[in-house]
């Protein structure tokens, strides 16, 4: 079976290429043919060692695959042959209030992922995917994907109406603007191109703020909602942005806290959250019954993800660098023949 594996902490260059044995499924698993693999800003810091939770060595890295169900144990009933599935973010978080234990489930991390052929998986940490998407589509779900989800509905109570805040075109923030759009609230999307602010439109934004030509962005925000502010705020920057975020959030707001694109030293001012009543949430991912709920959404509204590049097998690192570059707006796939 061909794969990739990461042995050290040297980055894209460390990612080797190998041969490994075939798995073969036990009683209670299903064996998955990968089709596709989508990458994420995590999996940057992974390979260069610096996850927090449990980053382990070697590891097969990518957290997010999708692919076809090539054979089952006797025991499983929930799946069979020929079923096209993706996996879990985190292999053992089903739903509710997620464990310690299970947050140390991380594919592509603390466990490993799927940048291979083949996997064999338990049943509770697979799920169908919509018929409409292709793998390569399919593949951009489990991270990015549920992550927006998770922001905006889960956490965020979105409805019609409401002003939504984005920050950059990357995977979170891109599907952050079509789930926003799909239940008819208002997005504001920032960039520093204006290419990809054009772009952004197209997927769904309604206004666009560049900010390299703006460095006070967030008064464009609130100039753009007449001054009150909006209800959740997509925060994937970290620290560098942070605090214009939550000067961009309403009376009663929400910032999604999700990235660290900007860095992670650095202070912020409370008080900031503190007199406007701002909720600040922590997103990581989500669970099984999130992506449950999630697909059922993309499925009823034929919603397609944005996929800036796909890439071979045998280009895994160049799709890394192409991440690394920060020029892509959506997804980076790679699939795999």
């Amino acid at each position: 079976m061909k794969a990739y594996q990461i042995h050290s902490d040297g980055g894209i260059d460390a990612i080797e290429r190998v041969n490994l044995d075939g798995p073969k499924p036990k009683a209670d698993e299903v064996l998955v043919r990968i089709r596709a693999c989508s990458l994420n800003y995590r999996d940057l810091i992974v390979a260069q060692g610096g996850y927090s939770r449990n980053d382990t060595r070697p590891v097969i890295p990518l957290s997010d695959g999708a692919g076809e169900v090539v054979e089952v144990g006797e025991d499983v009933t929930e799946f069979k042959t020929g079923d096209r599935v993706a996996g879990c973010f985190f292999r053992d978080w089903v739903g509710g209030d997620p464990t310690e234990e299970q947050f140390q489930t991380a594919l592509g991390g603390g466990i490993d992922g799927v940048l291979r052929e083949y996997m064999t998986f338990k049943p509770h940490a697979l799920v169908p995917v919509p018929q409409h998407l292709s793998f390569e589509e399919a593949s951009t779900l489990p991270c990015a994907a549920l992550t927006a989800w998770q922001a905006l509905v889960v956490k965020g109570d979105i409805k019609a109406g409401h002003d939504i805040l984005t920050l950059g075109t990357g995977g979170v923030s891109t599907f952050a603007i079509k789930f926003a759009a799909m239940h008819g609230a208002r997005v504001i999307a920032t960039s520093s191109s204006d290419e990809k602010l054009e772009q952004a439109k197209q997927l769904g934004a309604t206004d666009i703020v560049n900010y390299r030509d703006n460095p006070e962005w967030h008064r464009n925000v609130r100039d753009l909602t007449d001054g009150r502010g909006v209800d959740n705020v997509v925060e994937v920057g970290g620290i560098g942005t942070l605090e214009r975020s939550l000067k961009s959030a309403a009376l009663n707001g929400h910032v999604s806290l999700i990235g660290v694109l900007s860095g992670t030293e650095g202070a912020v001012n409370p008080l900031l959250a503190l007199f406007n009543r701002v909720t600040i949430h922590g997103i990581y991912v989500g669970s099984r019954e999130m992506f449950h709920a999630m697909n059922r959404a993309i499925e009823t509204s034929q919603l397609k993800p944005a996929i800036d590049r796909v890439f071979g097998f045998d280009e895994a690192p160049d799709a890394y660098r192409h991440l690394q570059s920060g020029s892509h707006v959506g997804k980076v796939v790679i699939a795999i023949d």
